[in-house]
């Protein structure tokens, strides 16, 4: 039934189809969606699983084994950040002698928009992937192209790891069909409301430092290709592996004003995020 009454568009050559629910669809083009109703769910947000309303920060219990992540990914983003201010305490909050869990969310993202500081969005994307690359052992990359080609199996497989392994940085998620190049196929992962963005609140951040590199280097480093379609009226975002990336003069997101009441960094005398341009 929902199928019946879905609505209908198409960029870049693919059909995509939303439910009537969609406040946006414009910002989910480039595939085809068709939700399972049974997609592998991450329960981590608030006690019903589900995030909070746009407008309302989803609360998070985060375990050891996020924590261990975002400290790792945090300690990787602190060589290219810039020094941070001192806390209330009159410390800065740099203090890579904690344990290897003691980092939250807020320290991640605060992390992040320190290496935003006096880069442009290249230099930004560039920081994002060397930190990636080192995350990994050597020959990683080369290894991933042998085991996972860009063939059907391997963009199923890889969202469905998406799933668990990354509620951390992203929030719950589902896997979900999606349609490409007239293959039907389930490689999508359909974000609820994005952590990263809810929490940073910055548009550039989620371009610049999620979109754009995660983007490159699974299409670029591992071979296999990946579109990742934010939704900035609710927060939410598709990723779908198999679909090759639009450039980005061409994407949608580069046309994307701030987050004018949320952004601690917004212009909103500009109609595009400063932070999008080159």
């Amino acid at each position: 039934m929902e199928l019946m009454v879905a609505r209908s568009f198409r960029f870049h050559g693919v059909h995509l189809i939303t439910p009537p629910s969609s406040s946006h669809p414009q910002r989910r083009q480039g595939v085809r969606l068709v939700r399972t109703g049974v997609g592998i769910r991450c329960g981590i947000a608030e006690p019903s699983g589900e995030p909070a309303p746009m407008g309302q920060k989803t609360r998070y219990n985060d375990g050891i084994f996020e924590k261990v992540f975002m400290t790792l990914f945090a300690r990787k983003m602190e060589k290219f950040a810039s020094p941070s201010s001192p806390s209330k305490s009159g410390k800065s909050n740099n203090n890579n002698s904690k344990a290897l869990w003691d980092c939250d969310y807020e320290r991640f993202v605060d992390v992040s928009k320190r290496v935003m500081q006096g880069r442009s969005r290249l230099q930004q994307q560039e920081v994002v992937r060397e930190v990636l690359l080192s995350m990994l052992p050597p020959g990683a990359p080369a290894q991933f192209r042998k085991l996972f080609p860009p063939t059907k199996w391997a963009a199923e497989f890889n969202a469905a790891l998406t799933v668990p392994f990354f509620h951390w940085l992203v929030g719950p998620s589902e896997v979900v069909e999606v349609e490409v190049n007239g293959v039907k196929q389930k490689s999508g992962v359909h974000i609820k409301k994005c952590r990263y963005l809810e929490n940073s609140g910055c548009v550039g951040m989620c371009v610049n430092m999620c979109k754009i590199p995660t983007q490159d280097f699974f299409t670029n480093e591992f071979g296999l290709p990946l579109t990742m379609i934010p939704n900035f009226d609710d927060m939410s975002c598709e990723m779908v592996y198999g679909q090759v990336p639009p450039p980005i003069e061409e994407d949608p997101v580069s046309k994307q004003a701030c987050y004018t009441e949320i952004c601690s960094v917004a212009n909103p005398n500009s109609p595009v995020c400063p932070k999008l341009q080159a």
